[in-house]
């Protein structure tokens, strides 16, 4: 077959042209993401219910829908939360697979049939259901120098001529202001001259809405014979202040009319007034933009870039933006970074290979085939529907290490053959690629077996490994096409024998005589290596010792070592939350965060800090709650100095925080992976399974998070849950209230008109739809006596003060009440101490949970935490899936059960070598490391591989079990100890990463790197002995037939 093309090498050089064509191709279709998109598809549900508490929205509009969508096809949890402003928010987190839209379908039929359970007013403002954006691709700020244009004008401005245009971008799902500051028609109410006329709220709103209304009159002269006809048009539903002053709530009398004007005060204002929002000392409104799943984040980023440009031009005078996050920042710093690793590792893999085959005819052969398989997977990774991501290039980085091998190994074995005396090139190379085609076969046989388990895990973490291992098996099955179709007719036409091999020395040039003395030098330490083994063979149990030390420092390494999941990186942007006391006003939280702002901007390495007020990442919504953005400098100029580096600079945030006591002010990196959650750290909830009431699991929750606190591995843990947020309580004296004829339902009625606020009626203005907001003055309805001046109508038709059915009675509350799988539960978010890991911050969680927690009360983890979680469970099997899985190629190959022992138990040792080097370079057991030992397992099998196929087929030509093993071993050990340091310089470049993205290199790289060095090491010591052990046991189930003696390479 491999003759084949060797007698045709325009053939073969066209199908890896082919190859490269397509790979070029697929390289330009491929978009490009920091990471594959492994959310798990969310579906949420927003609901309104203005006025009402945060219980309030919980059992009358959360629970009914709950109850209905919970066990959706396919749902893996759900998760709610009501707040005082009487929003609700219901997300629905579907498995890994389950297809978003399917989803929201489903969950939509199914809120359908609660709609008919929900309040009025809920159903009136409409629910929303929609799936949910994976992340924010960026947060920007437009903000405002000019005095006369406010936070109301600049909302509305980006909402009519901006955001319209930004959600017409190729590859953007939303794009949303926040703050809440959308035009509405604010109807001030006085209540004492509402009374005066003997009106109340709903009058105000059933007059709006008769005299405010689209109608369809039709038209005159229709299928009459007249000339012309008529279009009857109404001037519809009113949009200037004046129109709605005008609207006639009464007669009077004597041609006198009451309007709405005499008993309110109409503007054109906000609809929401529970926000402030600053960006360096001026005001602004903050905005965020998210991307559809599988679209191109690079691309999309440039053309939001472009078109903010353009914009700039024809913005008013005054207003400019700012970006505050953006992710093409780390993507393209990281990518440019994996790039420029990937042509050190190219170019560290060829001095390697240089040294060992010292002439540049065979140094171009692997230099030919490593460019071919890199740029090929490009084709099958856009056919499989991938995206170019962190992930798929550091396994393409680990792929030149690997892919480089085969070309070694062919190029190698014509070498040996030339060195023996077949001078001409083409039959050297026959007579070779009749020996090792059976090792190419099976080396990349059970490279890709190796990660055919990784394709079965389950969940994100799936994906992660999947797009890994993917991406090497396509890499490694090119790279076996390459060995046994380009590689051999490039051996045949290229190589030739280095005739500086027979010369003397004196006529050698400078780098002849530095490859003579290595020569020599390595033919010395093979002799040696070889002579090693004849003791080693007669001491055996010194084979015994290397497992067992190696055991033991597997067991100090892996039981000392910090866990983690992904690691977390300088991402440029530092996320802050701000949490007063309950019942903080909005201009004791804006304050705060004004000072903060200011004295942020002074430390070295800080761009810009841009706030809100009335929101926070992890303290919810409320006028004590406040969130800001800490915008870093660009990376170049941080990359060079350790007080610049994100750590450093969120601890000196940290000390600025102790200076305001009353506030809880916590800093924190965006989440590693978008779209779980909004900080790198730890997330869970803790659920209240005993159906006690919300004070007690307040109590429980402020107990266990003390007890949290007091763990070195945390460095801050919170909730923004508290009942103690001052609230009145309304109690109807329902009898007094029946005796006068006034239904609880009109004093409830009115109490919502003039201090929740009704939503009244629709308008259009400016080609976009606002509400009209009916509503007491605010200085009516400031303190519990104001309700003095609030009246209600009598069954007579009198209006009677509500005071004398309604008492208010003080109580303490939350501000916002959460539930997680239909039990009420509490948020906890937190972060590792420095020198500990999110691992080792679960683990506290946990172990906490267990000591302090009452038996009704449960600890379960969300987002990253959960996946952190699971993953850590799977990993072990699908290891031990791969030793399986090269075991049974193995013993199919060997036609032995018995001979594949000796690769399977040589591996490891390399394993316990990245254990050792991963623990003493100070990094995590995450999930890069755990795919380098995965990948371990492939290499080492290789070298392993190589020395049981040669003495298997030395034995069965006649040679005893020994000097098999040892001539075999001597064979196979350039070509082993070439391709493990072409691998091992090639990790270099990420062992020793600096910069950005540098953790997950050196997680990555050290792993890899150090498991191989020393796998190759002592596996070189141990296999041929295992080999001697194993073969001496089959030989006794199935005694062996010799062969004709051949040639072979020694």
């Amino acid at each position: 077959m491999v003759k084949h093309f060797i007698n045709r090498p325009v053939f073969s050089s066209v199908v890896s042209i082919l190859i490269v064509i397509l790979g070029i191709l697929g390289l330009r279709a491929l978009p490009v993401t920091q990471y594959p998109d492994i959310a798990p598809p969310t579906v949420s549900i927003s609901a309104n219910y203005t006025g009402a508490s945060a219980e309030t929205v919980m059992n009358s509009v959360i629970i009914p829908i709950e109850e209905q969508v919970n066990g959706v096809e396919g749902m893996d949890y759900i998760s709610s939360s009501a707040s005082n402003n009487g929003s609700a928010n219901i997300q629905i987190f579907f498995k890994q697979g389950v297809n978003p839209d399917i989803a929201a379908v489903e969950v939509q039929n199914k809120v359908q049939r609660a709609t008919p359970l929900l309040p009025a007013d809920v159903t009136k403002s409409g629910l929303s259901v929609q799936k949910q954006r994976t992340s924010a691709l960026m947060f920007l700020s437009f903000f405002t120098d000019n005095p006369d244009l406010n936070e109301v004008w600049l909302q509305n401005y980006l909402n009519i001529n901006v955001i319209p245009e930004l959600k017409r971008v190729n590859g953007v799902s939303d794009a949303q202001a926040f703050g809440g500051k959308n035009f509405s028609m604010r109807v001030w109410i006085d209540p004492a001259k509402m009374a005066a006329y003997g009106l109340q709220p709903s009058d105000v709103s059933a007059a709006i809405n008769e005299q405010s209304r689209e109608a369809a009159a039709g038209q005159l002269g229709q299928n009459s014979g007249s000339a012309f006809e008529y279009v009857i048009t109404y001037k519809g539903k009113f949009n200037k202040e004046k129109d709605y002053g005008d609207i006639i709530l009464k007669s009077l009398g004597n041609g006198q009319f009451l309007r709405l004007k005499d008993v309110a005060e109409i503007k054109l204002d906000a609809l929401s007034y529970t926000s402030v929002g600053e960006n360096n000392g001026r005001s602004s409104v903050s905005m965020g933009i998210f991307q559809t799943p599988g679209s191109n984040a690079q691309d999309i980023i440039n053309n939001i870039k472009k078109f903010l440009e353009q914009n700039a031009k024809t913005l008013p005078k005054g207003i400019g933006y700012t970006i505050n996050f953006d992710t093409n920042d780390f993507l393209e710093a990281s990518i440019s970074k994996v790039v420029s690793t990937l042509l050190e590792a190219f170019l560290l893999v060829f001095v390697v290979v240089y040294i060992f085959l010292q002439d540049f005819r065979s140094t171009l052969i692997p230099a030919i085939a490593v460019p071919v398989s890199i740029v090929g997977s490009f084709f099958f990774l856009n056919l499989l529907g991938y995206s170019l991501n962190l992930l798929t290039l550091f396994a393409l980085v680990l792929a030149i290490g690997i892919v480089v091998d085969d070309a070694i190994v062919v190029v190698e074995a014509v070498h040996a053959k030339m060195e023996h005396g077949i001078t001409d090139a083409k039959k050297a190379t026959v007579a070779a690629m009749d020996e090792i085609t059976g090792a190419i076969i099976s080396i990349t046989l059970v490279m890709a077996a190796v990660f055919i388990p990784v394709t079965f895990i389950t969940g994100p973490t799936g994906v992660f490994y999947q797009q890994f291992g993917i991406t090497l098996i396509i890499a490694i099955l090119i790279s076996a096409v390459n060995a046994l179709t380009l590689s051999p007719v490039l051996c045949s036409l290229f190589l030739k024998p280095n005739p500086a091999h027979h010369e003397e020395y004196a006529k050698l040039n400078f780098m002849q005589k530095f490859f003579y003395k290595f020569n020599t030098a390595f033919n010395t330490a093979t002799d040696r290596y070889g002579r090693a083994f004849v003791f080693l063979l007669r001491h055996k149990w010194v084979t015994l010792i290397i497992f067992g030390v190696g055991g033991l420092f597997f067991w100090w390494s892996n039981s000392t070592m910090a866990t983690g999941f992904i690691p977390k990186e300088d991402r440029g942007i530092i996320f802050t939350d701000v949490a007063l006391p309950p019942g903080a006003s909005m201009e004791r939280t804006y304050n705060v965060l004004k000072a903060l702002q200011e004295d942020a901007r002074k430390i070295p390495g800080v761009q810009n800090v841009t706030f809100t007020a009335s929101r926070g990442f992890m303290s919810g919504s409320g006028s004590n709650a406040g969130q800001a953005f800490v915008r870093l400098k660009p990376f170049d100029e941080r990359a060079h100095d350790a007080n610049l580096s994100v750590e450093s600079i969120t601890k000196q945030l940290f000390g600025l925080a102790r200076k305001y006591p009353d506030a809880k002010i916590v800093f924190f990196s965006p989440p590693s992976v978008p779209g779980f959650g909004s900080s790198d750290g730890f997330s869970a909830v803790l659920l209240d399974k005993s159906g006690g009431s919300l004070k007690q699991l307040d109590n429980v929750a402020k107990q266990y998070i003390g007890a949290l606190m007091e763990r070195p591995e945390i460095q801050f843990a919170q909730t923004s849950f508290n009942t103690n947020y001052p609230q009145y309580e309304m109690v109807i004296d329902v009898a007094k209230a029946k005796e006068t004829g006034v239904g609880v339902s009109d004093i409830l009625s009115t109490m919502q008109g003039y201090v929740g606020g009704v939503y009244a009626a629709d308008f259009t203005k400016y080609g976009k739809q606002f509400r009209v907001m009916v509503q007491a003055f605010p200085d009516a309805r400031t303190q519990p006596n104001d309700l003095n001046s609030i009246f209600v109508k009598t069954a007579s038709g009198q209006m009677t003060p509500i005071s004398q059915f309604v008492t208010m009675e003080k109580t303490f509350g939350p501000k916002s009440v959460e539930r997680y799988n239909l039990f009420t539960s509490i948020s906890i978010s937190g972060g590792n101490n420095v020198g500990y890991s999110t691992g080792d911050a679960i683990k506290a969680v946990q172990e906490v949970a267990h000591k302090v927690l009452p038996s009704d009360y449960v600890v379960e983890f969300t987002g990253l935490s959960k996946e952190e979680l699971s993953s850590g469970s799977q990993t072990a099997i699908i290891f031990v899936l791969s030793l399986i899985f090269v075991y049974f190629i193995l013993a199919a190959q060997y036609e032995s059960f018995m001979l594949p022992l000796a690769v399977i138990l040589s591996l490891p040792l390399g394993v316990i070598g990245a254990y050792f080097g991963q623990k003493i370079a100070g990094l995590e057991n995450n999930i890069y490391f755990q795919i380098a030992l995965i990948m371990l397992v492939g290499l080492l099998a290789k070298n392993a591989i190589l020395i049981v196929e040669f003495a298997v087929q030395r034995r069965h030509h006649g040679e005893t079990l020994a000097m098999s093993a040892i001539n075999a071993a001597k064979a196979r050990l350039r070509p082993i100890l070439m391709t493990s340091f072409a691998f091992i310089f090639g990790m270099l470049p990420l062992v020793f990463a600096s910069g950005i993205g540098k953790v997950g290199n050196r997680s990555i790289g050290t792993g890899a790197a150090a498991g191989l060095l020393i796998g190759t090491f002592f596996g070189l010591i141990a296999i041929p002995v295992l080999y001697v052990i194993f073969q001496w046991l089959q030989e006794k189930i199935k005694p062996i037939k010799f062969e004709k003696e051949i040639n072979l390479s020694e």
